[in-house]
C-alpha cells in the first residue's frame, strides 16, 4: 500500500507542489474522494480550498462515452468529434445538459451549505482527485477551470499509472504524481483505506475549511447598498442600488405580483449576485397609487415600460457608467423583464426568469435576443410546462434549468440558493463589460 487513507496522500502530494506556493494559487477538489486530498494540498500551500463540481454529458445510448461536460459559470465543453460521429441532435444534447445541470447546482449548493465558489479569474487552479484512473472526468474538470477563467490549470493526483500524462494532453498545463506504477488496475489498490465518502462528509470537509480560513476569497460579506428614488419616466419609484467595488456588470430585478423592492427572496438572489461582483437594483414597479389595483400588477406593457425607464435611469448614474445591463425576473415581473428585453433600446445582455411566466410576453417573445435563462421548479408542473413551450419558441440562446424539489416559490430548503447560483452564472458569464481602446 502507497497510502494509508486520502488525508496521507494529501499531505504527501501537498508536498510535491511546494513550488506552487506564493503563486496565486486556488486548490479544487473533485466530489467525493478529491475532497480530503484537495483539504491536505491547500493547507500545505495556504491557498483557498474550494470544489469544483463537473458533470459529464453521456451518450444516451451510451452513457459511459462523453460527449461533452458542463460546470459552474454556464461552462458547457462540448466534443464534437463524439457529436459529430455519433449524429447526437442538438435536442437530445439539449435534453441530457438539463438534467445534468440541475443535478450539477443542486451538488453544489449542497456541497458549499449557500457559500459562494472562489473566483479563478487569472488564477493558477490545481485540480485535485484521489487518483487518475481513465482521466475523462479529470479532463472535463480541467476544461470547466480553464472556461472559468483560470490562467493555468494543473491537475495533482497521488497516484496514476504510467504514462498518464498523455491522456490529459493540453488540458493541463502540468501534471503531478506522486507515484506512478506499472502494475495498476484500480486507484483503490494503493489505499489501506479508500471507504467512500457521502455528500455530508464532503459538506463537513469544506465547511472545516471554511471556519479554519474565514477570510479566504469567497466569504467576504455583501457589500452595502443605499435607497434610492429611480425616476422612470413620469414616475418616481422607491428602489435600492447596491454597486460591489470593480462590479462588472448592473442586474435590475422585476419582482412578481404582490412583491415589492423588499422582496425577501429577491434580495437574497441580489446578495449572491453582489458577493459575485455584479451590482443590482432592486424597485417598486408601482406607486403606491397604482398598487391597490390590482389589474396594474398584470399590466405587462405598463411594467416593461417602468422597467425600460428604471434602466434609462440606471445608465444615467455616474458611478454605473457603461456596465452591462441585465434583468431578473420573477413570476409576472419574468414576463415583464422578457418584454422589455425585446424592445431595441433596452440594450440588455441577458435575461434571467425564475420560476416566470414567459407565456406573458406573447408575440414578443420571440423578438428577444438577449441570452436567456429559464429557472424552474420540478415541482411546479403548470409552470414548467409554460417554460417549456417557451424556450421552443425564442431564437436566442436559451437554457432551461429545473430545480429538483422545488415549487413555484422555491420555499424548499436549498431550492432559493440553487436558484439562485445558476442566476448568478449566467449573469457573471453573459455581462462582460466592453473594452475600451484610447488610440
Amino acid at each position: 500500500m502507497e497510502f494509508a487513507d486520502r488525508t496521507e496522500a494529501g499531505r504527501r502530494l501537498g508536498a510535491k507542489l511546494g513550488h506552487l506556493r506564493g503563486e496565486h494559487v486556488v486548490v479544487l477538489g473533485l466530489p467525493r474522494g478529491g475532497v480530503p486530498v484537495a483539504a491536505e494540498v491547500a493547507r500545505a500551500l495556504g491557498a483557498p480550498f474550494d470544489v469544483i463540481v463537473v458533470r459529464k454529458l453521456g451518450v444516451p445510448f451510451q452513457p459511459e462515452l462523453a460527449m461533452g461536460a458542463i460546470g459552474e459559470g454556464g461552462v458547457r465543453v462540448v466534443n464534437d468529434e463524439v457529436v459529430g460521429v455519433l449524429g447526437v441532435a442538438d435536442e437530445v444534447m439539449a435534453e441530457v445538459e438539463e438534467r445534468e445541470r440541475a443535478e450539477l447546482y443542486r451538488r453544489a449548493s449542497r456541497f458549499r451549505g449557500g457559500r459562494p465558489p472562489v473566483h479563478l479569474a487569472g488564477r493558477t487552479a490545481v485540480v485535485v482527485d484521489d487518483g487518475l484512473a481513465t482521466g475523462s472526468t479529470a479532463r472535463a474538470a480541467c476544461q470547466v477551470a480553464r472556461a472559468m477563467g483560470a490562467a493555468r490549470v494543473v491537475l495533482a493526483v497521488p497516484v496514476a499509472p504510467h504514462g498518464w500524462e498523455r491522456r490529459i494532453g493540453d488540458d493541463a498545463d502540468e501534471c503531478v504524481s506522486v507515484v506512478t506504477p506499472d502494475a495498476f488496475v484500480a486507484i483503490g489498490q494503493f489505499y489501506e483505506d479508500f471507504s467512500q465518502l457521502t455528500d455530508d462528509e464532503v459538506t463537513a470537509i469544506l465547511a472545516a475549511a471554511q471556519t479554519a480560513n474565514p477570510d479566504s476569497e469567497g466569504s467576504d460579506p455583501p457589500p452595502a447598498g443605499r435607497d434610492v428614488v429611480v425616476l422612470a419616466g413620469p414616475v418616481a419609484l422607491g428602489g435600492h442600488l447596491t454597486l460591489p467595488p470593480g462590479a462588472t456588470g448592473m442586474v435590475v430585478f422585476a419582482h412578481g405580483s404582490g412583491s415589492s423592492r423588499f422582496s425577501i427572496r429577491n434580495r437574497a438572489v441580489a446578495e449572491v449576485l453582489n458577493r459575485a461582483g455584479l451590482g443590482t437594483l432592486l424597485f417598486d414597479l408601482l406607486t403606491r397609487d397604482e398598487e391597490p389595483d390590482r389589474s396594474n400588477v398584470f399590466d405587462i406593457d405598463l411594467l416593461a415600460g417602468r422597467l425600460v425607464g428604471a434602466t434609462r435611469w440606471l445608465r444615467a448614474q455616474a458611478e454605473v457608467g457603461g456596465l452591462p445591463v441585465g434583468y431578473f425576473g420573477a413570476s409576472t415581473g419574468a414576463g415583464a423583464a422578457l418584454v422589455a428585453a425585446a424592445r431595441p433600446d433596452a440594450d440588455v445582455a441577458a435575461v434571467v426568469s425564475r420560476g416566470g411566466r414567459p407565456d406573458l410576453a406573447g408575440p414578443r417573445l420571440a423578438e428577444v435576443t438577449a441570452p436567456t435563462l429559464l429557472i424552474v421548479g420540478g415541482h411546479d408542473d403548470v409552470v414548467l410546462e409554460l417554460n417549456r413551450q417557451a424556450a421552443a419558441e425564442m431564437r436566442c440562446e436559451v437554457r432551461l434549468v429545473v430545480v429538483p424539489g422545488a415549487t413555484h416559490l422555491f420555499e424548499e430548503p436549498g431550492t432559493l440558493a440553487v436558484a439562485a447560483e445558476a442566476a448568478r452564472d449566467w449573469f457573471t458569464g453573459h455581462l462582460i463589460p466592453t473594452l475600451r481602446l484610447v488610440g
